[in-house]
């Protein structure tokens, strides 16, 4: 029997060479192949900088305690209560738990039913009748499993308000909106490089933005708030800029044990950035290969359109799984589903859940938007998802199109 996970990772020649190398260096921990990757993913995102943290979680809490230090938000937040972020209630769990951590407060609004992404006309909405829109500081938006939010429209609501804007593009590489990539469409975007993702490296995340301040902010808290924050460490060259300036004041300063901030170790390891380049090389193969792959299991299971909703399909999108929600939840199961798909190898996983109402977690908010946000809940109770990923063949889609026209004929009609 075939066994078709939702992702897959395939260690080949060149990936054991790469691990082969670092180790053969005897340098593992944060060094020239975490630097590589943070110059040439900034490349592909299409922004200035890049930097590497040891995941996509730690990407965002590090991004977000950053833009309070960089704006002086700490403070304002305090005093003025600005703690609000408006974010997705369909999601990994993530996304909450790296705001609510990093001291915002998380408000959620309610998802494209086709997409599973926030929308412009939902944030507005919002926006316009809550008492005081000023206890607002940022919109975070989430480009789940691939597909773009409206950035236009949500930028332009930022700026009328006075929010700042941050995409969560963990579920995203590659996927463009207009022309760009997501991730680069706001102050700053956090990916994750977990192992179902398109580039894989276990674990591993980076923040990417255009703007200098943030991203030597987010240096010195991903390494416990330390003064370092260069690019490229020169001090066993002599030439640390911050030694040199310092030495008339304190002749045995050393930056990397002088801490300005809070901040935490997030700092990543050479495997991870390495196996990440290799991955990075391969990129546009992976993408096109998970949207044709998209676009292939639509059409073999199109005649299912009135039980199954299929993904919508645009050839910008860098597809991070295949998501399916039942529409007619009477007639089929998700539970029961999933579990006769998994008893013929074909690896299924539920929609995340609906944050504030599905999640024990956030128990404590499910009285204030029951029944507040039904496109949300109803894929979360019933959306799950497979496989699309790019090692998959066509004998391989051919049996996961046949496996649950079977499924659904034998058991549900």
């Amino acid at each position: 029997m075939l066994k078709i996970r939702v992702g897959d990772f395939k260690i080949g020649e060149e990936e054991k060479m790469v691990i082969n190398e670092i180790l053969n260096s005897e340098k593992i921990s944060e060094g020239e192949k975490v630097r590589e990757f943070e110059v040439e993913f900034a490349k592909f995102v299409g922004t200035k900088y890049s930097v590497t943290v040891n995941s996509g979680t730690s990407a965002l809490i590090a991004g977000l305690v950053a833009l309070k230090y960089w704006d002086g938000l700490e403070e304002v937040i305090n005093k003025k209560n600005k703690k609000k972020v408006i974010t997705t209630p369909l999601t990994y769990i993530a996304t909450s738990n790296a705001i609510v951590l990093s001291g915002f407060e998380p408000v959620y609004v309610d998802i494209d039913p086709k997409t599973f992404v926030i929308t412009p006309e939902n944030i507005k909405s919002h926006l316009e009748q809550v008492k005081d829109p000023s206890e607002y500081s940022i919109i975070l938006p989430v480009h789940l499993m691939g597909y773009p939010c409206d950035m236009v429209q949500i930028n332009k609501l930022a700026k009328d308000y006075g929010l700042y804007v941050v995409e969560d593009s963990a579920q995203a590489h590659g996927t463009t909106y207009k022309g760009k990539k997501t991730g680069s469409l706001s102050l700053f975007g956090i990916f994750s490089f977990y192992i179902a993702h398109n580039i894989q490296a276990g674990e591993m995340g980076a923040v990417t933005t255009d703007n200098l301040e943030i991203a030597r902010l987010i240096k010195k808290i991903k390494a416990n708030g330390r003064s370092c924050d260069c690019p490229v460490c020169k001090r066993a060259e002599g030439k640390c800029q911050k030694m040199v300036s310092s030495r008339e004041e304190d002749e045995d300063y050393d930056p990397r044990f002088v801490h300005e901030i809070i901040g935490y170790n997030f700092k990543a390891m050479e495997f991870q950035a390495a196996l990440a380049l290799t991955q990075l090389r391969k990129v546009d193969w992976i993408t096109r290969k998970r949207n044709e792959n998209v676009k292939y299991l639509n059409e073999g299971l199109e005649e299912l359109s009135d039980i199954l909703q299929l993904p919508v399909y645009f050839k910008d999108v860098s597809y991070l799984a295949y998501p399916l929600v039942i529409k007619k939840p009477k007639l089929v199961n998700r539970k029961k589903l999933r579990y006769e798909l998994e008893k013929k190898g074909i690896e299924t996983r539920p929609m995340f859940g609906c944050i504030p109402t599905q999640q024990p977690a956030y128990k404590f908010l499910k009285e204030k938007y029951d029944g507040r946000l039904p496109n949300a809940e109803y894929a979360g109770k019933n959306g799950f998802y497979l496989g699309c990923h790019q090692y998959l063949k066509e004998e391989d889609l051919d049996y996961i199109i046949k496996t649950i026209k079977n499924i659904i004929k034998e058991k549900f009609r």
